[in-house]
Protein backbone atom coordinates (compact mmCIF):
# COMPACT_ATOMS: atom_id res chain seq x y z
CA UNK A 1 0.00 0.00 0.00
CA UNK A 2 1.13 3.50 -0.81
CA UNK A 3 1.91 5.62 2.25
CA UNK A 4 1.25 9.36 2.38
CA UNK A 5 3.15 11.68 4.70
CA UNK A 6 0.71 14.14 6.21
CA UNK A 7 1.09 16.58 9.07
CA UNK A 8 -0.85 16.80 12.30
CA UNK A 9 -2.48 20.26 12.51
CA UNK A 10 -2.04 20.24 16.30
CA UNK A 11 1.68 19.45 16.69
CA UNK A 12 2.98 19.48 13.07
CA UNK A 13 4.35 15.95 13.42
CA UNK A 14 4.67 14.06 10.14
CA UNK A 15 2.56 10.91 10.08
CA UNK A 16 2.67 8.18 7.44
CA UNK A 17 -0.77 6.87 6.55
CA UNK A 18 -1.91 4.28 4.02
CA UNK A 19 -3.40 6.22 1.11
CA UNK A 20 -6.43 3.95 1.16
CA UNK A 21 -7.09 4.81 4.83
CA UNK A 22 -7.01 8.62 4.69
CA UNK A 23 -10.78 8.77 5.28
CA UNK A 24 -10.68 6.43 8.29
CA UNK A 25 -10.15 9.17 10.89
CA UNK A 26 -6.42 8.70 11.53
CA UNK A 27 -4.89 10.12 14.69
CA UNK A 28 -1.44 11.56 15.22
CA UNK A 29 1.13 9.09 16.48
CA UNK A 30 2.60 11.76 18.77
CA UNK A 31 -0.26 13.80 20.25
CA UNK A 32 -3.12 11.37 19.44
CA UNK A 33 -5.32 14.18 18.09
CA UNK A 34 -7.25 13.74 14.81
CA UNK A 35 -5.06 14.47 11.78
CA UNK A 36 -8.00 15.68 9.72
CA UNK A 37 -10.16 18.29 11.41
CA UNK A 38 -12.09 19.25 8.25
CA UNK A 39 -11.34 22.88 9.06
CA UNK A 40 -8.68 25.32 7.86
CA UNK A 41 -5.41 25.46 9.80
CA UNK A 42 -3.80 28.83 10.50
CA UNK A 43 -0.08 29.10 9.86
CA UNK A 44 2.61 31.68 10.60
CA UNK A 45 5.87 31.90 8.61
CA UNK A 46 7.66 28.95 10.23
CA UNK A 47 4.53 26.77 10.34
CA UNK A 48 3.81 27.49 6.67
CA UNK A 49 7.36 26.47 5.73
CA UNK A 50 6.83 23.19 7.57
CA UNK A 51 3.51 22.59 5.78
CA UNK A 52 4.81 23.41 2.31
CA UNK A 53 8.02 21.39 2.71
CA UNK A 54 6.67 18.28 4.45
CA UNK A 55 3.01 17.76 3.48
CA UNK A 56 2.48 15.35 0.59
CA UNK A 57 -1.19 16.15 0.04
CA UNK A 58 -1.99 19.29 -1.96
CA UNK A 59 -2.18 22.48 0.10
CA UNK A 60 -4.91 25.01 -0.61
CA UNK A 61 -3.79 28.32 0.89
CA UNK A 62 -5.85 31.42 1.58
CA UNK A 63 -3.63 34.49 1.96
CA UNK A 64 -5.80 36.98 3.85
CA UNK A 65 -5.87 39.74 6.51
CA UNK A 66 -8.25 40.48 9.36
CA UNK A 67 -9.03 44.01 8.08
CA UNK A 68 -9.97 42.83 4.58
CA UNK A 69 -13.73 42.77 3.91
CA UNK A 70 -13.56 40.41 0.89
CA UNK A 71 -11.31 38.09 2.95
CA UNK A 72 -13.87 38.00 5.74
CA UNK A 73 -16.74 37.31 3.35
CA UNK A 74 -14.77 34.50 1.63
CA UNK A 75 -13.81 32.79 4.91
CA UNK A 76 -17.02 30.71 5.20
CA UNK A 77 -16.58 29.37 1.64
CA UNK A 78 -12.98 28.40 2.41
CA UNK A 79 -14.07 26.68 5.65
CA UNK A 80 -16.87 24.84 3.85
CA UNK A 81 -14.44 23.61 1.19
CA UNK A 82 -12.11 22.33 3.93
CA UNK A 83 -15.01 20.55 5.58
CA UNK A 84 -16.04 18.98 2.27
CA UNK A 85 -12.71 18.15 0.60
CA UNK A 86 -10.24 17.22 3.35
CA UNK A 87 -8.31 14.83 3.16
CA UNK A 88 -8.24 15.26 -0.64
CA UNK A 89 -6.24 18.41 0.19
CA UNK A 90 -5.18 20.36 3.27
CA UNK A 91 -6.52 23.90 3.81
CA UNK A 92 -4.22 26.55 5.28
CA UNK A 93 -4.96 30.20 6.15
CA UNK A 94 -2.03 32.61 6.17
CA UNK A 95 -2.63 36.06 7.66
CA UNK A 96 -0.39 38.30 5.55
CA UNK A 97 -0.03 40.76 8.44
CA UNK A 98 1.35 38.03 10.72
CA UNK A 99 3.30 36.09 8.06
CA UNK A 100 4.88 38.91 6.10
CA UNK A 101 7.90 36.86 5.05
CA UNK A 102 5.70 34.20 3.46
CA UNK A 103 3.50 36.80 1.76
CA UNK A 104 6.60 38.49 0.32
CA UNK A 105 8.14 35.18 -0.75
CA UNK A 106 5.09 34.40 -2.92
CA UNK A 107 4.55 37.97 -4.12
CA UNK A 108 1.16 38.43 -2.53
CA UNK A 109 0.07 41.89 -3.65
CA UNK A 110 -3.71 41.65 -3.24
CA UNK A 111 -5.86 39.73 -0.84
CA UNK A 112 -7.47 37.38 -0.70
CA UNK A 113 -5.13 35.39 -2.89
CA UNK A 114 -5.69 31.65 -3.19
CA UNK A 115 -2.85 29.30 -4.07
CA UNK A 116 -2.56 25.55 -4.43
CA UNK A 117 0.78 23.87 -3.70
CA UNK A 118 1.81 20.35 -4.61
CA UNK A 119 5.11 18.91 -3.36
CA UNK A 120 6.25 22.35 -2.21
CA UNK A 121 5.57 24.12 -5.51
CA UNK A 122 2.72 26.47 -6.37
CA UNK A 123 0.60 24.95 -9.15
CA UNK A 124 -2.31 27.43 -9.29
CA UNK A 125 -3.15 30.93 -8.11
CA UNK A 126 -6.34 32.97 -7.98
CA UNK A 127 -6.48 36.62 -6.94
CA UNK A 128 -9.71 37.66 -5.28
CA UNK A 129 -12.47 35.70 -3.62
CA UNK A 130 -14.83 33.39 -5.47
CA UNK A 131 -18.39 32.35 -4.73
CA UNK A 132 -18.40 28.87 -3.18
CA UNK A 133 -19.57 26.98 -6.34
CA UNK A 134 -16.89 28.65 -8.47
CA UNK A 135 -14.26 28.03 -5.78
CA UNK A 136 -15.16 24.32 -5.72
CA UNK A 137 -15.03 24.15 -9.52
CA UNK A 138 -11.60 25.84 -9.52
CA UNK A 139 -10.34 23.42 -6.85
CA UNK A 140 -11.62 20.32 -8.65
CA UNK A 141 -9.99 21.45 -11.91
CA UNK A 142 -6.74 22.31 -10.14
CA UNK A 143 -6.53 19.14 -8.03
CA UNK A 144 -7.47 16.77 -10.88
Amino acid sequence: MEKIQTLCPHCLTANRIDAARLNDGPKCGKCHEPIYTHAPVTANDSQFNTWVNREQLPLVVDFWATWCGPCQSFAPAFAKAAQTLEPMARFIKVDTEQAQQTAAQFGIRSIPTLMVFRQGQPIAQQAGSLPYPEFLKWLHETLA
